[in-house]
């Protein structure tokens, strides 16, 4: 057998998996040409998917050397290196492979991918796009640009390339289920559901499949199936966290007393895992345990010793706990080791205003705020610190009668009155609050809130209420104007279309803790049902206010209360430190909540 014959034999064995033979193929076409460039090359591959990564890159870039313009054996040294991790040195072949031949596909698709793995989604989205300027009907083209759009939030446009990719291959079961993914991030429960099971029907399976089957089920408060699901991903991911902090957020929110039992049983067995006992102690901490979150975190301490994560994990229970010189020490020798750290210069900001330390909390504070100009957070501590120093710059981020403001909401077309729409959104709600306790990563103690954005909730009558609310945030956009040098007015392009939607139910005792709404710009309340104990002027009970923050701090008590009326619509910037007093007796208070971001309305009109 001639050596072209002999590499063709051992390219078909390779393609069967059959390695062994395939090696011995290119071996002896190296035995009698050393130096042959494709047995070389076509060895390392072999090494490479024998997990032989060490040797299967010598041999990639020893036929390299040998022939130096062969942009596949670049491509696939690049596809080595990004299974290694290694991501960065694949981009760069990749690279140097389409310097060679601009035409090579596959290493711009792998050079997209990787780009994307390291959160260069737009540059990953030209790739994508110069793949479809030579062939529009490139399902695999298609995909990519998805995946990209889909990581910059671009969720719209991300469906619509998914779609547009299975219009060209519609068997491609991964595509079903990325769409599957990203209509769940819509809240587009149904649809999402719906591809998700197609994507199973065709093969697909593992964690991926069941996290996002679980996220659906969920919204669609089938809500046995969405914990069997859950269990099912931990199971095959017990060191996943957001799959762990789902599973136990549900089993809280269903009243199960050992709603823990997963996420601890994977601390337990992976003692040395920071993250795992940062994630329980999280869990046990939200849920109102303090001391056990303590107790894991200071076990932990004494084992091994403690990250800087595990410093601020710490000093974020000890505030919870009110003890706030030690939490600062925690919280300080945290921020030293991760200074840029956003999370932790958050817990550390917050011990040093709740100290009276705003002065020390402003340096912080100012680099955060360059870094994330648009976090309602930074904003939000920014104004903390101007009150507690005297700045007049507080007055300007909180001058409450101006940026809150309260409407009484018109009935849509179709609705005789507010009164009757209430009513109907009433019974529609009551049916989608399920769960007996609130979520664990919300301001809601004592009540609940629906699983799904009431935005993608097909209900009519939720769907008038919010059609509703429009003329109001058009008037609350108008009167705010547009000064360039106000967190609020700066980014006004004269619309505003709500983000995002949800329900919340107060019972005996319930209450929002102080919140801000990180991701926002205009938040709301609007009232369907108010208690008859909320009319007491001088309790005060369920009413909004305005101005306290999260944890004790001198010098920041609320400052502005707002009466809840059925009907009525308070509008305010996101950044706002805002909460509830909580009601006392048993009749339930529901609202309606939105986050408005600046942009067009869904018909497209500013």
């Amino acid at each position: 057998m001639n050596t072209q014959a002999e590499l063709a034999q051992a390219t078909a064995l390779l393609q069967r998996r059959q390695l062994a033979a395939a090696e011995a193929a290119c071996r002896r076409v190296l035995a009698n040409a050393p130096r042959n460039a494709a047995a070389i090359h076509l060895l390392g591959l072999i090494c490479k998917d024998a997990g032989r990564l060490e040797d299967g890159e010598r041999l990639l870039r020893e036929s390299i050397a040998l022939e130096p313009r062969q942009a596949e054996f670049r491509s696939n040294l690049g596809n080595l290196l990004r299974r290694t991790g290694r991501l960065r040195e694949a981009i760069a072949t990749y690279r140097e492979a389409l310097e060679i031949d601009p035409g090579r596909r596959s290493a711009r698709v792998a050079l997209a991918r990787t780009l994307n793995d390291l959160k260069e989604h737009r540059a990953a989205e030209s790739q994508a796009r110069i793949l479809l300027s030579k062939d529009q009907r490139d399902a695999i083209a298609w995909s990519t640009l998805a995946m990209a759009l889909r990581d910059q939030q671009r969720l719209i446009e991300a469906e619509a390339a998914y779609r547009q990719a299975l219009l060209l291959a519609p068997q491609d079961a991964r595509t079903h289920h990325n769409l599957g993914s990203v209509l769940a991030r819509m809240d587009r429960a149904e649809e999402a559901l719906s591809a998700l099971e197609r994507a199973g029907a065709l093969g697909v399976q593992g964690f991926e499949l069941a996290f996002n089957r679980a996220i659906a089920l969920l919204q669609l408060y089938r809500i046995d199936e969405a914990e069997r699901a859950f269990a099912e991903a931990v199971q095959i991911q017990p060191l996943n966290a957001e799959a762990q902090i789902n599973l136990a957020r549900l089993r809280y929110m269903r009243g199960d007393p050992d709603f823990t039992r997963d996420i601890a049983a994977a601390a337990a067995a992976r003692g040395d895992d920071a993250g795992l006992q940062c994630l329980l102690s999280q869990v046990l901490r939200r849920a109102g345990d303090v001391r056990g979150a303590e107790q894991l975190l200071r076990e932990f301490a004494r084992r091994s010793t403690p990250t800087p994560h595990v410093r601020a994990a710490l000093a974020e229970t000890l505030l919870e706990a009110g003890r706030l010189e030690e939490a600062h020490a925690e919280a300080r020798q945290a921020a030293a080791a991760l200074p840029d750290d956003s999370g932790v210069s958050d817990v550390l900001v917050t011990i040093l205003l709740c100290m009276g330390r705003p002065e020390e909390a402003l340096p912080l504070i100012r680099a955060q705020r360059l870094r994330h100009p648009q976090s309602q957070g930074w904003i939000a501590y920014e104004a903390t610190a101007a009150r507690l120093l005297g700045d007049p710059l507080y007055g300007q981020l909180y001058d409450y009668d101006r940026l809150i403001r309260t409407y009484q909401v018109e009935s849509p077309a179709g609705w005789s009155s507010m009164a009757d729409l209430n009513a109907a959104a009433l019974d529609a709600l009551q049916a989608r609050h399920r769960f007996t306790n609130h979520p664990l990563d919300q301001s809601l103690r004592n009540g609940s809130q629906t699983a799904r954005s009431l935005l993608a909730d097909p209900d009519p009558c939720i769907q008038a209420l919010l059609q509703a609310f429009q003329e109001p945030i058009e008037a609350y956009v108008h009167e705010m104007g547009a000064d360039p040098q106000h967190a609020l007015s700066a980014r006004n392009r004269g619309a505003a279309a709500i983000s995002g939607a949800w329900s919340v139910q107060l019972r005996r005792e319930g209450f929002h803790v102080n919140h801000v709404h990180p991701q926002g710009w205009i938040s709301s309340a609007y009232y369907v049902a108010v208690p008859q104990e909320a009319q007491d002027e001088q309790l005060r009970s369920g009413w909004l206010k305005f101005g306290e923050t999260r944890y004790p701090t001198p010098g920041a008590a609320a400052e502005r209360f707002v009466q809840p009326q059925p009907g009525k619509l308070v509008l305010f910037p996101s950044y706002m430190w805002h909460g509830t007093n909580p009601i006392h007796g048993d009749e339930l208070r529901t609202t309606v909540a939105f986050d408005a971001l600046p942009g067009r309305r869904k018909d497209g009109k500013t």
